[in-house]
């Protein structure tokens, strides 16, 4: 099978739950690998957790639209992170914080969308 096919099969088989998860496990990953970069290297270090910013972003702008199918709790939660995310992703740049609590959030979230939460 041709790469592109398999892309197009991928596509199809790929639930919208499951790209977000592959998204927020591609951008922790890059949030784990860029802690052993040398602070110095702060394009490096901004490029990454810029990804990690915008991705929060996209999930909060789309928590505001009324035609999300998420609760109202749990869409408010999730733009009361990202507001989080961003907070803290500033204060990483100016290393006022570390970067684990940013993978934390992430893992989390990869948590519930593999459907392993623990009940609240």
């Amino acid at each position: 099978m041709s790469l592109r096919a398999y892309q197009k099969v991928a596509q199809r088989a790929e639930t919208p739950r499951d790209a977000e998860y592959r998204l927020f496990a591609e951008i922790t990953r890059a949030l784990i690998e860029i802690k052993s970069t040398p602070r110095e290297q702060v394009a490096d270090w901004a490029d990454t957790l810029d990804w990690n910013r915008r991705l929060w972003t996209t999930l909060a702008a789309e928590c505001r639209l009324e035609s999300n199918g998420l609760p109202d709790a749990t869409r408010a939660q999730i733009i009361s992170l990202a507001m989080w995310v961003r907070r803290h992703t500033s204060a990483v740049l100016r290393r006022e914080e570390d970067i684990d609590a940013l993978i934390d959030i992430n893992r989390a979230m990869m948590q519930g969308l593999s459907g392993q939460a623990e009940p609240v």
